[in-house]
C-alpha cells in the first residue's frame, strides 16, 4: 500500500494520496503535495500524526479534511447517537421489527437493568473489553446468566460496528466470552409431581383450568404453547395436536414457536384426549382457543394469570409448591421412567435431539433392572461363557 507499504503513494505530478483505516473503513485522501522525496516524507509524517490521533480517540475527520466527502460521513455524531444509553434504546426499537416480543423483552431487561446502569453515560466508541471484564468480575450470577448478558451486548455492539457509518470501530466482545470458575450443580430444577399430587391438583382447580392442567401433565407442552392452542390444531383422526404457535406474556398476538424443532405433532395419550373431550363443552363452539381463563372466558393472557389460579389450587390441595412449568418436567419424567424411547420423548417435547432430553432427565430413565444386559449376554456371549466354564479346573471331591 503506497510507498514501500507506508500508506503513501503518488497519484499525480502535484498530489500524493495517503491511506489509513478509521472506524473500520479504509480511507484514502489526496494531499496537494508534490511527490518528491521530501514531499512523500512530509505525507508520511502527516499520516503518522493521523494514526496517533485515531489511537488516542482525538481524530476529527472534518477538521483534518474539511473538503472531503467523508467529512460528513464521519461527522462526530453531530445530531446522532453519542452515549451507550442512546444507542441501546434506539437499537431495542429496531429489534422489535425483526424479533419475537418475548425475545425483545428479554433483551430489554438486560439493557435496562444492567447495561445502561453500568455503561449508559459512556461514549459508545470508548467501550473496551477490559471495561466489560472488570464489570462482569463483580457479578455473582451463574455462567449461564453471564453468557446471556454477553450475548445481548455482543449482538448490540456488532450491529453498531456494521452501521453506516460505523458507530464503533470494533466490537469489544467479538470472539471473547467471560466465564467464572463454577462448581458443578449438585442437582437440577426438575421436580415432577407424583400421580397422587397430580390428581389432587386437578381436583382443586375450576373445570376449565383442570382440563388444561391435566392436558399439560400428559402432553408436556410449554405454557406459551398451551395458551396459544386452537381447536383447529387438534387432529382427532390422527390422535394428535399440532404445535405451531406460542403466546407469551409480552406478546399481543401468537408468534412462532420457541425453536424450529418446537413445531411438532404431539400424540394425544388417553388422559390428554379425555381432557380435550371435557373441554369441548366450554370452548369448542367458539372455534378459537381451546383453553380459557375461567375468570373472564377469554384466552389466557400469558403465565401470570395461570399462576394465580395454580397457586390457589396447590394450596387447597396441600401440595408443595412448584412452578406450572413442572407439568412439562412431570410429563418427561413419566415417559422416560416408564421406558419410552428418549428419541420419541424428545420429539414430543420439541427438543432438537435426544441429547437434551437425556441430559436433563437422565436420572428418570430406568437403571435398576436387575436383569439389564441379560439379553445381550444370552445372544452374544453364550459360547464365551460355555468355553470359560469348560476350562475351569475341577476341584477334587473329598474321599
Amino acid at each position: 500500500m503506497g510507498r514501500d507499504g507506508r500508506g503513501v503513494r503518488k497519484v499525480s505530478e502535484s498530489s500524493v494520496q495517503i491511506s489509513f483505516t478509521y472506524r473500520g473503513i479504509i480511507c484514502r485522501e489526496r494531499l496537494r503535495i508534490k511527490p518528491t522525496t521530501a514531499g512523500l516524507k512530509q505525507a508520511e509524517l502527516l499520516r503518522a500524526e493521523i494514526l496517533l490521533a485515531i489511537a488516542r480517540g482525538t481524530f476529527n475527520y472534518a477538521t483534518a479534511f474539511p473538503e472531503s466527502p467523508r467529512a460528513a460521513t464521519f461527522a462526530e455524531f453531530k445530531g446522532q447517537i453519542k452515549t451507550v444509553e442512546d444507542y441501546l434504546e434506539s437499537w431495542l426499537v429496531r429489534q422489535e421489527k425483526f424479533l419475537k416480543a418475548s425475545t425483545v423483552d428479554g433483551y430489554r431487561k438486560v439493557v435496562s437493568y444492567l447495561l445502561i446502569p453500568a455503561f449508559g453515560k459512556r461514549k459508545l466508541s470508548d467501550l473496551t473489553r477490559t471495561d466489560f471484564r472488570d464489570w462482569l468480575d463483580k457479578m455473582t450470577c451463574s455462567n449461564k446468566r453471564l453468557a446471556n448478558i454477553q450475548s445481548v451486548a455482543r449482538k448490540a455492539f456488532e450491529d453498531a460496528v456494521q452501521d453506516e457509518p460505523p458507530l464503533m470501530e470494533r466490537n469489544p466482545l467479538h470472539g471473547w466470552t467471560y466465564r467464572k470458575k463454577e462448581a458443578p450443580k449438585e442437582d437440577d430444577d426438575v421436580d415432577p409431581f407424583t400421580a397422587n399430587e397430580q390428581q389432587s391438583i386437578v381436583a382443586a382447580l375450576p373445570a376449565q383450568a383442570a382440563n388444561m392442567i391435566q392436558f399439560a401433565f400428559w402432553t408436556g407442552l410449554r405454557t406459551s404453547e398451551l395458551v396459544a392452542l386452537d381447536w383447529t390444531d387438534v387432529d382427532w383422526r390422527k390422535g394428535a395436536v399440532v404445535i405451531r404457535r406460542a403466546l407469551t406474556q409480552t406478546a399481543t398476538v401468537a408468534e412462532d414457536t420457541k425453536t424450529k424443532s418446537s413445531r411438532r405433532e404431539v400424540k394425544l395419550l388417553p388422559p390428554a384426549r379425555a381432557a380435550l373431550e371435557a373441554q369441548k363443552a366450554h370452548t369448542l363452539l367458539s372455534g378459537r382457543e381451546v383453553f380459557q381463563d375461567p375468570r373472564n372466558g377469554e384466552r389466557w393472557a400469558g403465565d401470570s394469570p395461570i399462576r394465580i389460579v395454580w397457586t390457589r389450587a396447590l394450596r387447597q390441595a396441600k401440595v408443595r409448591y412448584r412452578k406450572p412449568y413442572q407439568t412439562r418436567h412431570t410429563y418427561a419424567s413419566m415417559m422416560l421412567s416408564a421406558g419410552e424411547h428418549p428419541m420419541w420423548v424428545a420429539r414430543q417435547m420439541g427438543h432438537s435431539n435426544q441429547n437434551t432430553t437425556v441430559r436433563v432427565y437422565a436420572r428418570w430413565m430406568p437403571s435398576a433392572d436387575p436383569d439389564a444386559g441379560g439379553k445381550a449376554v444370552e445372544k452374544f456371549a453364550a459360547d464365551v461363557l460355555r468355553l470359560s466354564c469348560d476350562s475351569e479346573p475341577k476341584v477334587a471331591e473329598n474321599s
